[in-house]
């Protein structure tokens, strides 16, 4: 009996999976919610502690509530030795994400109620993670740098603190307000692919922790991830801005991509874009290279806009000028995508705690298009 063709949508794309409060992408004009709360009025007001509870709790938190969830972020930054001797072992032999995914997924080894899945518990096991994937991902880089962990210091903000335990230091404001802004503007952004991933491990019901160690191995992809390490990447195979027009027309020819440009839902200009470029643009204490960077920047946003953008819809996304900022404040280039997964990490936990009130084992089709009924032949007569 013949099957009649099903609509395929190729990456899901246009499928509505659930209904969320969460996050809200308008791709067309160019615009972008938490909670309700567009991402401009959260990037010149919040910090990345009141947004982590506004996803995870569902509204911005009194100042008794804030004090009471920084505590907690504070509580769980110090990592165990297990963690630590994880790190040590494989720090220089791994790929940094292969080393934070495989570090978060040892966590419940230190966490005597990890298989405790109350809404209490899973809020709590939340907050550590947020907690956790920070204080791991700085001691990487420190590791990385040739250089042994740093105790967290309780008397920093979270963005503060991740610098310290990254350098060895205090950070100036500058840098603790860029860092910290960074976080804000990576924080959700609805069933992106790792999202998608983390809410399908938990839709099996388990834990919060599997849930966020898939969703970190999601973002490893250079399609999902690693866009901001390409982008600069290719600023520095740009070498000049004079060199950019050639560059950019020849990839064009050729039909290379230009990272940090398109994105899957945004058709206009990405407003996370346009928020970090006014940073990047603002900056005074630029070394000659970022400054070198910054004009390659500039130059090709200018010329892939009048070529590609009102005719085809593709513009700077949140890629494009990350890389630069992040070198800016010392951030280096293998800490981007694990930096990603900082920020990230309370929207990972935000939807998957989201969907558990009304769950469903994810479980969709394909369609099968080979072939039935094979004589199956032994070994011998193959």
């Amino acid at each position: 009996m013949e099957v009649d063709t099903p609509k395929i949508s190729s990456g899901l794309e246009g499928i509505y999976i659930t209904n969320s409060n969460i996050c809200k992408v308008d791709g067309i004009n160019g615009r972008l919610w938490y909670r309700g709360y567009s991402i401009e009025a959260l990037a010149e007001n919040s910090n990345f502690e009141e947004v982590s509870y506004l996803l995870i709790y569902g509204a911005l938190p009194d100042a008794e509530q804030m004090e009471a969830f920084s505590k907690k972020l504070k509580q769980y930054r110090e990592l165990s030795q297990t963690t630590i001797d994880i790190l040590s072992r494989m720090v220089g032999r791994a790929d940094p994400m292969d080393i934070l995914r495989t570090a978060i997924s040892a966590l419940p080894a230190d966490d005597k109620d990890a298989y405790e899945n109350s809404d209490d518990q899973n809020a709590r096991k939340s907050i550590m993670l947020i907690s956790k994937v920070a204080s791991i991902t700085a001691t990487i880089g420190r590791m990385l740098a040739g250089k042994t962990y740093v105790k967290p210091n309780g008397d920093l903000d979270h963005a503060s603190n991740f610098l310290y335990m990254l350098n060895g230091s205090k950070p100036n404001e500058r840098d603790s307000k860029v860092i910290d802004l960074m976080l804000v503007l990576h924080a959700e952004h609805a069933t992106n692919a790792s999202t998608f991933s983390a809410m399908v491990t938990g839709s099996t019901l388990a834990d919060i922790y599997a849930a966020v160690t898939s969703g970190i191995a999601t973002l490893k992809g250079p399609l999902h991830g690693g866009a901001d390490e390409n982008a600069l990447k290719m600023m520095r195979e740009i070498g000049t801005p004079a060199n950019t027009e050639k560059y950019i027309d020849d990839a064009l020819a050729g039909k290379k991509r230009i990272m940090g440009f398109g994105h899957r839902v945004y058709k206009t200009y990405d407003p996370r874009a346009k928020i970090i470029k006014k940073y990047l643009i603002e900056s005074e204490d630029y070394s000659d290279d970022l400054k070198n960077l910054a004009a390659i920047a500039l130059r090709a946003e200018t010329l892939m806009i009048g070529r590609l953008g009102k005719t085809h819809g593709i513009w700077p996304n949140v890629d494009f000028f990350s890389g630069p900022v992040y070198l800016s404040i010392g951030i280096p280039l293998e800490l981007f995508t694990p930096l990603f997964a900082v920020a990230r990490t309370p929207g990972w936990c935000a939807h998957v705690l989201e969907y558990w009130k009304n769950n469903r084992l994810f479980r969709p089709l394909d369609f099968y298009t080979g072939a039935l009924d094979i004589e199956y032949k032994k070994i011998s007569e193959r």
